[in-house]
């Protein structure tokens, strides 16, 4: 069975580093980056299946790593997090593909039972994917 893996982004590290540690201790596996840029760098190495992204971060804010994410990487989930919620930027996330929207403080336990919706989607979304290409190859 599959573990789910999640990435961690946001500018405040105090937050990446204690929001990660109580996921951390609730059995999830876990890495985080500090900007869009990281992020975006990490998923080319990493394999991860669901994204916690921060909408306002310094540089590329989180709308802007979500539409990079989504052009890159489409089966990865992503969950918008925000300190500053605005209806704009909630419509703005889920037009470009997030998977859901919180507000912070979001506790572990909301957090956890988002992203493991989002990873239930993703592995539904792989598996018909592979159906898909097994029918194909037993056409042919």
């Amino acid at each position: 069975m599959v573990k789910m893996r999640m990435m961690l982004v946001d500018d405040e590290e105090r937050f990446l580093q204690t929001t990660r540690k109580l996921l951390a201790k609730h059995g999830h596996d876990v890495i985080t980056a500090s900007s869009g840029e990281e992020c975006l760098q990490k998923l080319t190495s990493e394999l991860v299946h669901v994204v916690i992204l921060d909408v306002k971060m310094p540089g590329m804010d989180g709308v802007a790593t979500l539409k990079q994410i989504k052009q890159r990487h489409p089966l990865v989930e992503v969950i918008m997090l925000t300190g500053h919620a605005t209806a704009e930027s909630a419509v703005e996330g889920l037009k470009s593909g997030a998977t859901d929207y919180l507000v912070k403080p979001a506790d572990i336990e909301t957090l956890t039972l988002k992203a493991q919706e989002a990873f239930n989607r993703r592995m539904e979304l792989e598996n018909k994917i592979q159906l898909a290409e097994a029918l194909k190859k037993s056409t042919i």
